[in-house]
């Protein structure tokens, strides 16, 4: 497979980006964090593909990443006023929310009735997910290596693996976003990251 090379700014190559993951291509992109392979996320099979690319473990659920607040309700099913409190709060940002999986969502995405779900501050991150909806996301690269933070990198670990790679420049590779069980109460952090605990407690007691 050739993998294709995609300038971001370039208004034809976002469009073959588009157009890839439409009809159940992997396209590598950036987030606020590092870059991440996408797919699809009514796309069964295309989210299978993103465990063998980065030979991940089933057990090991995959993200969704969303453009907008709005999108949430397309992947949760009925998400609660704690977690649209926290997404009123903290998106686009570091923070991903776990929430009741939407019934329409492919199986094989997350192996509990869960899943986790982000909005990533990058404008060419939420301007991909505003034109294909909510996409399933993992990191870019093989499972146990270091994170890419730029399409190089991208390359580098997933090169002939994955259709294309929407280059956006280089990412900051921040610590890892805060993650939210929003079906307790009170919300109880997963993992910890830039947003505190208390921060968290304090948005949906407000």
């Amino acid at each position: 497979m050739n993998t294709q090379f995609l300038p971001g700014s370039a208004p034809e190559a976002f469009a073959q980006a588009v157009h890839t993951l439409q009809h159940g291509g992997i396209v590598a992109m950036p987030t606020d964090t590092v870059y991440g392979i996408a797919a699809l996320l009514t796309n069964a099979e295309a989210i299978e593909r993103l465990y063998a690319v980065k030979g991940r473990e089933h057990t090991k659920a995959i993200a969704v990443l969303i453009g907008s607040p709005q999108q949430l309700g397309q992947v949760a099913r009925d998400p609660g006023t704690a977690a649209l409190r926290l997404a009123e709060r903290f998106w686009p940002g570091a923070l991903t929310l776990v929430v009741p999986r939407h019934p329409g969502l492919p199986a094989n995405l997350s192996q509990t009735d869960t899943v986790g779900v982000r909005m990533p501050d990058h404008a060419l991150a939420q301007k991909l997910l505003l034109t294909c909806g909510p996409l399933a996301v993992t990191s870019a690269n093989l499972s146990g290596q270091p994170d890419a933070l730029n399409a190089q990198e991208v390359l580098a670990q997933l090169g002939g693996r994955i259709e294309a790679i929407l280059d956006g420049g280089s990412t900051p590779g921040a610590v890892p976003s805060t993650v939210v069980d929003t079906l307790v109460s009170p919300p109880r952090v997963l993992r910890a990251g830039p947003i505190s605990e208390a921060e968290i407690i304090a948005a949906v007691t407000a």
